[in-house]
């Protein structure tokens, strides 16, 4: 009997300790090419890539799960996943709710596109909720209005419900070159936020720790930089 006991407990923390390895991914799988939906209906992208090769440094298994970009932050805190890397900008005003990794994507530009060259700026000008975009326009002067989805966001300046868009440079780019002209980037580009990073609970900095070493390898041997191009284009802002 004392052996059957030893035996389940040593099974008991055997399953604990794979349980403990793996992490659950929480992204949007709505933000090209971050992180989207592919046709299989798995997450796919570069973050996608970029959090199987992190994970695969760290020893730890991934899981990927999909959230709505407007609870994502709640639904990390809850507990329904580990981290998230969903092309999450790094703010100081997201660092007191959650604790982010360092930045695997270095800071980037933010850009308006329109369907006119002429568009007013100080109009009304569409962002994703919750983003670092949106807060820019609400102090801008601008009238911001907010979609849940960045496609939204796209197809509001379509319509003409907005005079303009205003997004992560990277997302806006293969959007302009694919609508054959009758969208354009208009103004000047602005600097937002501290790059993208991982985010994690605060208690959990165990993990962050281990994801932190893996990016900053990925960063020494160059890996990083040769993945940004692939999912970006040559002319991305790398690490030098």
């Amino acid at each position: 009997m004392k052996k059957l006991i030893l035996t389940t407990a040593a099974l008991a923390l055997t399953a604990g300790m794979a349980m403990a390895d793996t992490v659950r991914m929480g992204t949007e799988g709505a933000y090209p090419p971050y992180n989207f939906i592919n046709d299989a209906g798995e997450v796919d992208g570069f973050e996608r890539e970029l959090g199987d090769e992190l994970c695969k440094r760290a020893g730890l298994t991934c899981e990927w799960v999909k959230n709505d970009w407007d609870s994502i932050i709640p639904n990390l805190v809850s507990g329904n996943y580990d981290t998230i890397i969903a092309g999450m900008s790094i703010t100081d005003e997201r660092d007191e709710v959650i604790d982010f990794t360092q930045n695997y994507i270095p800071p980037t530009a933010s850009s308006y596109v329109a369907a006119s060259d002429g568009a007013d700026l100080s109009g009304i000008v569409a962002a994703q909720t919750a983003t670092i975009q949106a807060g820019y326009i609400a102090e801008s002067g601008a009238t911001l209005v907010e979609f849940a989805t960045p496609e939204e966001t796209i197809a509001a300046v379509r319509n003409g419900e907005a005079d303009a868009v205003f997004a992560d440079r990277d997302y806006l780019v293969p959007i302009v070159e694919e609508s054959g002209g009758e969208l354009m980037f208009v103004g000047d580009d602005v600097p937002l936020g501290g790059g993208v990073g991982m985010g994690l609970r605060e208690s959990d900095g165990e993990l962050r720790g281990k994801f932190d070493a893996a990016i900053t390898s990925m960063k020494e041997d160059g890996t990083l930089n040769t993945m940004i191009k692939k999912w970006f284009g040559e002319d991305a802002a790398v690490y030098e």
